[in-house]
């Protein structure tokens, strides 16, 4: 088994559009809905999968936040490491953006990890704003 920061240090494509976006999600929750962690960066590593239901309001709600936060005709912001059977997902802030791709020499970590290799401790910096601490709480409250 691949270690998980060796996993999550590896190569990982980006869902440029928002249509493609949409297929990855489908796909998560159509032909691999099980055995999935959610992490928010910065907080405590989750121990246990969430369910079946969480999982798919998860998506839900985290679809609607980058739709409403990251108001373009394209996506951008989040990546898997394979787009037809991803293990692992990194989603991004889009209020906290900065340059993902690092070449503004400071590296943006991602807000929300999906996978489903057990996480690992992240280490970040970056403030969790209250509102959004306000919305991971209830989502984590119905797991």
């Amino acid at each position: 088994m691949i270690a998980f920061q060796q996993h999550y240090d590896g190569r990982f494509v980006s869902m440029l559009r928002w249509h493609q976006l949409d297929d990855l999600w489908d796909r998560v929750k159509q032909t691999q809905p099980n055995d999935w962690y959610v992490y928010l960066i910065g907080k405590p590593v989750p121990t246990t999968p969430i369910d079946v239901t969480a999982l798919e309001q998860f998506i839900q709600e985290v679809d609607e936040f980058l739709h409403q936060k990251h108001d373009y005709d394209y996506c951008g912001i989040v990546y898997a490491d394979d787009r037809n059977s991803p293990s692992m997902i990194k989603i991004y802030d889009p209020t906290n953006l900065g340059a993902v791709c690092g070449s503004s020499g400071i590296r943006i970590l991602p807000r929300w990890l999906l996978t489903r290799i057990p996480p690992q401790v992240i280490i970040t910096d970056a403030p969790t704003q209250s509102k959004h601490k306000r919305w991971w709480q209830y989502l984590t409250f119905k797991r």
